[in-house]
C-alpha cells in the first residue's frame, strides 16, 4: 500500500477500518479537552467501558449475598477465574486446561522457576537477554542464589551486536548450542519492552529443547499484541501480566501458561495451596494435596475476584473481535506510523532512528537524535501520551483497538510542530 501523511489519507484509512467502532468501547483520558492519542497501551491500555459493570456486579453480589456470593451470584465466585481460561487459550495458542489466571507476573515467575529450573551439578545455567526487564532480572539472580549458584557463573545474558539496536536469532541458537547439556533453562522476553524486538519464539524454544532444557517466556509485552502459539512451539511454561494490551486496569492479575505434558502430576515440584486442590474434594480439608488437572493446580490462594473482573470484561472484546484482526490492524497502523516519522524526519532538520526491527508488534521505539527531553514533554503537553526511555528515546505503542490513523497522522503534525519551535 502506498501511504500518504495527509488527513484525507488518515481518515480514509479509518472509514474502512473494520475496527473502528471499537474505539468508542475505551475511555480516553483529555488534555485540553480533546481526547489524548494514546501511544502507551504497552504500559497500562485504556479502559475498557464495560469493565465498570462487571466490577459492579461483584460488588451487588457481595452486598446482597455476602459469603454466598462464591456459590450463588449470577457469576459464582468460586469458579470466576475458570470464565477467563478458554478466550486466554485462544489468544496464547494455548488449551484451556494449559492456561490460569493469578498473583501478579513476577509472582508468577517465582512460582513456575519451582517447577521448572531444576539445576544440579551438571545442568544449571540460564539464558536470557541482556539488559531483560530489571524485574526479570532480579528475579532471575534471586532465583540462582536460592539454589546456591553465583549469577555470574550461572547466568548468560545474551548481547546485541555491537553498533546494533536488536538481537540476532542466529547469535541466540549459537549461545544455547554452546552452552549445550549445562544449559537449564532459557527465560527470555518473547516481546522486548525497550526496541520492541518479537522474539523468533519457535525457532529459539525448538533449539533448546534440542539440548534438553527448559523454555519459558514472560509475554508481558507479547500477550494481546502478537501471534502465540505456544502448545504448537513446545513451550513449557509463560506468564504475562493483564494490563498492557489486555486492558485490564493498572497491576492487574496475571496469567500463567503450563504445557498439558506436566499437568495432573503429583510427582512434580510446585508450591502447592488450597486452591490448588480438585474442586470435587476441597472441602473435604484432605490432608494430602490433589492437584486440579490443569494449570490451576498452581493457583494457591483463591483468586481476587474483583481484580479478575475488568480482565474477563476486557477478554470480551478479543472474543469479539479475534486476535487475527488485531494483528492485521496492528501491522497496517505501526506501518503508517513509521511512514508518517520519516515524513516528519524529512521535514524538519533533525535525525529519528527506529531501533525496533521489522519482526514487531505495534511497537515503535524511537531515538530522537538531537531532541532532548523537552520534545516529550512537548507531546505530553499537547495531548500525545507516549513513554520516555533514557538516554533518549521515545516508545509509541499504537495499540490497534483504540487507535487510529488520524491519530498518527496529527501525532506527526504535532511532533513536527514542536520540533521547529525549539
Amino acid at each position: 500500500m502506498k501511504f500518504e501523511n495527509t488527513l484525507q489519507f488518515a481518515t480514509e484509512m479509518d472509514n474502512n477500518d473494520s475496527l473502528r467502532a471499537f474505539r468508542n468501547q475505551f475511555i480516553f483520558p483529555q488534555v485540553n479537552g480533546k481526547d489524548v492519542i494514546y501511544f502507551t497501551g504497552n504500559s497500562l491500555g485504556l479502559q475498557p467501558k464495560i469493565a465498570k459493570n462487571y466490577v459492579d456486579e461483584i460488588m451487588k453480589d457481595w452486598a446482597e449475598l455476602a459469603v454466598e456470593g462464591h456459590f450463588y451470584a449470577e457469576k459464582p465466585w468460586w469458579d470466576y477465574h475458570e470464565r477467563l481460561a478458554k478466550p486466554l487459550a485462544k489468544i496464547v495458542g494455548a488449551k484451556p486446561d494449559e492456561v490460569s489466571v493469578m498473583n501478579t507476573l513476577t509472582v508468577n515467575l517465582h512460582f513456575l522457576m519451582v517447577s521448572f529450573y531444576k539445576p544440579n551439578s551438571k545442568r544449571f545455567k540460564i539464558i536470557c537477554e541482556e539488559k531483560a526487564f530489571p524485574s526479570d532480572q532480579y528475579m532471575l539472580q534471586s532465583q540462582v542464589r536460592f539454589h546456591g549458584y553465583e549469577p555470574s557463573e550461572s547466568i548468560i545474558e545474551i548481547k546485541k551486536r555491537e553498533g546494533e539496536h536488536f538481537w540476532r536469532t542466529e547469535d541466540v541458537i549459537s549461545k544455547i548450542e554452546e552452552v549445550g547439556d549445562e544449559l537449564a533453562l532459557v527465560l527470555i522476553g518473547g516481546v522486548n519492552y525497550y526496541n520492541g524486538q518479537v522474539f523468533e519464539m519457535e525457532s529459539i524454544t525448538k533449539s533448546a529443547k534440542s539440548v534438553g532444557a527448559m523454555v519459558g517466556w514472560d509475554l508481558a509485552h507479547a500477550v494481546g499484541n502478537v501471534e502465540l502459539k505456544l502448545n504448537e512451539w513446545g513451550v513449557d511454561f509463560a506468564a504475562w501480566c493483564s494490563y498492557k494490551y489486555m486492558n485490564s486496569g493498572p497491576g492487574n492479575v496475571s496469567g500463567i501458561y503450563v504445557n498439558e505434558k506436566y499437568l495432573n502430576r503429583t510427582d512434580f515440584n510446585r508450591f502447592e495451596g488450597w486452591w490448588g486442590t480438585k474442586k470435587e474434594s476441597r472441602f473435604l480439608m484432605k490432608p494430602i494435596f490433589e492437584p486440579i488437572a490443569s494449570a490451576d493446580a498452581w493457583q494457591v490462594s483463591n483468586p481476587a475476584v474483583l481484580s479478575l473482573a475488568p480482565y474477563l470484561a476486557s477478554l470480551q472484546l478479543f472474543e469479539e473481535v479475534g486476535m487475527q484482526a488485531l494483528i492485521e490492524k496492528q501491522k497496517l497502523l505501526t506501518a503508517y506510523l513509521e511512514f508518517v516519522l520519516q515524513e516528519v524526519d524529512k521535514a524538519v532538520d533533525s535525525t529519528f532512528e527506529i531501533i525496533t526491527p521489522k519482526s514487531r508488534g505495534c511497537q515503535l521505539s524511537v531515538f530522537l537524535h538531537g531532541e532532548g527531553r523537552s520534545i516529550f514533554d512537548y507531546l505530553m503537553k499537547n495531548g500525545v501520551i507516549v513513554d520516555w526511555r533514557e538516554p533518549n528515546v521515545i516508545r509509541l505503542a499504537p495499540a490497534p483497538f483504540y487507535c487510529s490513523f488520524e491519530d498518527m497522522y496529527r501525532f506527526g503534525e504535532i511532533l513536527k510542530t514542536g520540533i521547529l519551535a525549539e
